[in-house]
């Protein structure tokens, strides 16, 4: 693992809170996030060779998934929280998987443009502010190759009048107009109902 950003910024852990970290794998079981991770990996359409990013990789869990499935990929993922790092390294390489492991943030990717195949990013959008979540698409965009793929799954919220003012960017099709703003062609939305998380939405956008 290697540090990579050049300052530092606020985050939230994977599970809001530190502390919580050991239950993580725990809610990844019950809430049925697995079924998501695969078809967010067969909707990328990856070949042998091609070069996968995992945007706020956590402990490992969507990289597994799509090392397993897409064999012959070379896999990368970046995240702010070091300990969430260490246990993705040690479980991805108990699954026999090589992935370069980057502590960093997803406003501030540390790789030349055009470095990728497909981006992935899973239920962490959500976590950043406006400006943050326009930052991070830009440097996908920025990371990815022309016709390159970006495959986002992140927690849709209704608005009933009481949410945090940051997350009315999750409500209804707010998310996939984001993307499309920052250069990519979206396809339909489509959405999973998960235990804990309620109605998830998958986003497939391919970089212009």
């Amino acid at each position: 693992m290697t540090e990579t950003s050049s300052q530092e910024r606020d985050y939230l852990p994977g599970m809001g809170k530190h502390y919580l970290l050991p239950f993580y794998e725990v809610v990844h079981r019950v809430s049925g996030l697995g079924r998501v991770h695969g078809k967010m990996a067969a909707a990328a359409g990856l070949r042998p060779g091609q070069r996968v990013l995992d945007v706020g990789c956590g402990t490992g869990n969507l990289l597994r998934t799509i090392g397993k499935q897409h064999p012959g990929v070379e896999l990368a993922g970046v995240d702010p929280d070091l300990k969430m790092l260490a246990r993705a390294e040690s479980k991805l390489r108990r699954a026999g998987l090589r992935v370069r492991l980057d502590r960093g943030f997803a406003q501030e990717l540390d790789f030349p443009d055009d470095s990728f195949d497909a981006v992935f990013s899973s239920l962490m959008l959500h976590h950043l502010d406006t400006s943050s979540k326009d930052e991070m698409l830009r440097e996908v965009h920025r990371v990815l190759r022309p016709g390159g793929v970006l495959v986002l799954a992140d927690a849709v919220f209704h608005d009933h009048g009481h949410m945090r003012e940051h997350l009315r960017d999750n409500v209804g099709d707010a998310v996939p107009k984001r993307i499309a703003a920052a250069g990519f062609s979206v396809e339909p939305t489509a959405r999973h109902r998960l235990r804990l998380f309620g109605e998830v939405g998958i986003e497939v956008a391919t970089a212009r």
